[in-house]
C-alpha cells in the first residue's frame, strides 16, 4: 500500500481508502454485517489507514461498524465522518441559507452523536455532507467547527461537495478554513480537473475522491441484463436505457485501451490516482474480493501518458442522480 498526505492536515493516509456508505445497509442491498466487518478488517490487514463514513449512512449503522473495527485494531486508522444537513436536502439547493442546513447547535449535536456511534473520543476529519459556496462568511457553523477542534472532538474540518459541482467549493478553499474536500471524480466525470484540483494544490487542501466507479458504472459488470435487489438505489441510478449507455461506453473504453473488460475497475482507480491533487480514493467495499482487488491497485504502477490521454476522451457530462 502506498500513502499520501491529506493536504495541510499532515495526516498520512493510504491512497486506497474505505468508502463505508454501502455497509450502512440503507441504500445498497446485499452485504451482511459479518461480511462488512470482515472486509473492513481485511482492508486494514492490507495496509489501508483511512475510512470514510457518515451519520446518515443507515442512521449511524455504518459508523457503529467502523468504530467497532477501529477500536479492535492496534493500527492507527484515520476516520472521517459527515454531518447531514439539518433540512435533509441532498444536494444543497441554491438560495437556501446555511442557518437551515448547518446551524452551530446542529453541527455540535451531530458530531457528538457520531462520536457515540463510533465509540471514539475524536473524529479525525469531520465533514459537512453537502455544501454551497454562498455559505462562506454566513451563519455560526464556523464557530461550532472551531469549538469542536478546541475541545478535541474533531481534528480537521472538511466538506463533501455536491454531486457533479466541483467548482462549488472554490470560495471556501480560498478562505483557508477548510482542511479537505470530498468530490466525485472518475473517468466519466473529469470536471474536478478544470478548476478544483488546482485550487486544492495551491491552498494545500486534501482531496478525498468518492464514486471512482460511477456507482458501479465503471466496473465493466453492468449491461442491459443486469438487475439489482429491490430497494437498492442503483435501480434508479441505472434506470431506463442507462445500463445500455454504460455498457456501450465501457466497451469503447477498453477497446481504445486494448485491454479486457475485467481490467476496467483497475484502470478506473489508476485514473483517479494519477492526479497529484488526490490524497485518497474511497471506493465502496462490501466484500473481501472488493477489498483485495482495490487495494492491489496501490502498487506504484501508474497509467502511461498515452493511456491517460485516451481516457480523457471518454469524459461524459451527465447527472444520473437527477432525473
Amino acid at each position: 500500500m502506498k500513502y499520501r498526505t491529506l493536504g495541510k492536515t499532515g495526516l498520512s493516509v493510504s491512497e486506497i481508502g474505505y468508502g463505508a456508505w454501502g455497509i450502512g445497509k440503507s441504500s445498497w442491498i446485499g452485504a451482511s454485517d459479518d461480511d462488512s466487518l470482515r472486509a473492513l478488517h481485511q482492508s486494514i490487514d492490507l495496509g489501508l489507514t483511512f475510512i470514510d463514513t457518515a451519520l446518515g449512512y443507515g442512521n449511524g449503522h455504518s459508523e457503529r461498524l467502523v468504530g467497532q473495527v477501529v477500536r479492535e485494531r492496534s493500527e492507527t486508522i484515520a476516520v472521517a465522518s459527515k454531518i447531514p444537513p439539518k433540512n435533509y436536502q441532498w444536494p444543497a439547493r441554491p438560495g437556501v441559507p446555511v442557518e437551515e442546513t448547518f446551524p452551530a447547535e446542529h453541527v455540535i449535536a451531530c458530531t457528538e452523536q457520531s462520536l457515540r456511534n463510533l465509540g471514539l473520543d475524536t473524529i479525525d476529519v469531520q465533514q459537512f455532507h453537502v455544501w454551497n459556496d454562498d455559505w462562506v462568511g454566513h451563519g455560526d457553523w464556523l464557530e461550532a467547527v472551531r469549538k469542536l477542534k478546541e475541545q478535541g472532538k474533531i481534528r480537521y474540518f472538511g466538506i463533501s461537495i455536491n454531486d457533479h459541482q466541483p467548482s462549488n467549493a472554490i470560495k471556501l478553499i480560498r478562505s483557508g478554513v477548510v482542511d479537505s474536500v470530498q468530490v466525485i471524480y472518475n473517468v466519466f466525470d473529469q470536471s474536478p480537473e478544470d478548476e478544483l484540483f488546482s485550487a486544492c494544490l495551491e491552498h494545500n487542501v486534501g482531496v478525498i475522491v468518492r464514486v471512482p466507479f460511477d456507482e458501479g458504472g465503471l466496473t465493466g459488470r453492468i449491461n442491459e441484463e443486469t438487475t439489482f435487489p429491490e430497494g437498492d438505489f442503483r435501480n434508479g441510478y441505472f434506470r431506463d436505457d442507462r445500463k445500455r449507455q454504460i455498457a456501450e461506453r465501457n466497451r469503447a473504453i477498453v477497446q481504445d485501451l486494448g485491454v479486457g473488460l475485467d481490467r476496467l475497475p483497475e484502470v478506473a482507480l489508476r485514473y483517479v490516482l494519477s492526479h497529484p491533487a488526490v490524497s485518497t480514493v474511497i471506493p465502496g467495499m462490501r466484500s473481501i474480493r472488493n477489498v483485495e482487488n482495490n487495494c492491489a491497485v496501490s502498487d506504484g504502477n501508474p497509467l502511461s501518458d498515452e493511456q491517460l490521454r485516451i481516457l480523457r476522451r471518454h469524459r461524459w457530462v451527465r447527472n444520473f442522480y437527477q432525473g
